[in-house]
């Protein structure tokens, strides 16, 4: 039961990723004018936060059910991750969100601040999952 639990936890994280790396050419996408670029952003934020959700949610399950886990350094740091991304979203769904519709230099500077918070968030990731490999493989934790 533990192993479909994991199972699911890792698939919703290659999930994921995958939808962090589309988020980061949606910009270029529906950036055409403001009003679409808050409505892409509005649907991207809590599809993200479904998904961080659902990942936490899985990830947690197996650690309070007690069958063989037990909380560790990769755990705790993956907790930190989700604070860290989840903080992220919220920060960058707001700055969009009371934009002033009318400025374009404020909407090129959030388009920007989008793309490199996406390209945090996939490193986030990315890391996240290399230091899970190597714990997996024995070589770290």
């Amino acid at each position: 039961m533990i192993g479909e639990m994991l199972t699911t936890h890792s698939l919703l994280v290659k999930i994921f990723l995958g939808f962090l790396v589309i988020g980061i050419f949606l910009p270029f996408i529906y950036g055409k004018d403001m009003r679409s670029f808050k409505k892409m952003s509005f649907i991207y934020t809590m599809i993200f936060q479904a998904l961080t959700t659902m990942i936490a949610f899985s990830g947690l399950i197996p650690l309070f059910t007690g069958e063989g886990m037990n909380f560790s350094i990769p755990i705790a740091i993956m907790i930190a991750v989700w604070v860290i991304m989840m903080y992220l979203e919220i920060k960058k769904h707001k700055n969009i969100k009371v934009a002033p519709m009318q400025d374009e230099q404020k909407f090129m500077m959030l388009k920007g601040k989008f793309v490199k918070i996406s390209i945090a968030q996939v490193i986030l990731v990315a890391l996240m999952v290399i230091i899970m490999i190597l714990k997996s493989k024995g070589i770290i934790f």
